[in-house]
């Protein structure tokens, strides 16, 4: 077996090595990870996490979801654009999530441009950068798995150009992973046939 191919979990179930660190990351590996996300609540919320993700482990994310989520209104865009420099403030000192200062402003910034968007147009758009999965073979190590790839790239463009902030192209394929856009499990792991 060669590095970074599917390995058996727990269950003896071959799955993508990152997924067997933590219970955690068994859980959101199975049951999460790579499956088709749609809403814009649900993307912004998708989105604003992979933002605050940017830089550390994902594993701290995904364990501070639920205080990201008190934090942000649940990620209700109409909520979270209302914040005030009150609500900037109280985030900046919750222990619950990441305070990082660009990254808050980016989610606020974020929510206040997509309040003017109309119901589903995130959703629309994102999901247009979905690549043709016929035409990706299914990754058979974590080295076939790229950081980037040119949808991520024109997402990213796409995004930026309609206002959004800290959607780089690794974010915007990080995402694409995350949400089901890609199907980014190894070929031996399985879940990818479950999807």
């Amino acid at each position: 077996m060669s590095a970074g191919e599917a390995v058996a979990g727990p269950d003896g179930a071959p799955r993508c090595p990152w997924a067997l660190s933590t219970a955690d990351y068994v859980t959101y590996h199975d049951e999460e990870w790579g499956r088709a996300v749609h809403g814009d609540v649900a993307l912004f919320e998708r989105l604003s996490l992979e933002a605050f993700q940017s830089g550390l482990s994902w594993i701290t994310i995904l364990r501070r979801r639920e205080g990201f989520r008190a934090a942000f209104a649940g990620f209700s865009i109409p909520e979270v654009a209302a914040f005030t420099d009150a609500d900037r403030e109280r985030l900046l000192g919750d222990a619950g999530i990441i305070r990082n200062r660009a990254k808050i402003d980016a989610t606020l910034a974020n929510a206040r441009v997509l309040a003017g968007w109309a119901p589903g147009e995130l959703d629309e758009l994102i999901w247009s950068h979905a690549p043709d999965p016929a035409g990706r073979p299914a990754p058979k190590t974590l080295a076939d798995v790229p950081a980037v790839t040119p949808e991520s790239t024109a997402l990213s463009k796409a995004l930026k150009k309609r206002g959004l902030r800290f959607v780089g192209p690794t974010t915007a394929y990080a995402l694409m992973q995350a949400c089901g856009l890609v199907n980014d499990h190894l070929s031996r792991c399985v879940t990818r046939s479950a999807l």
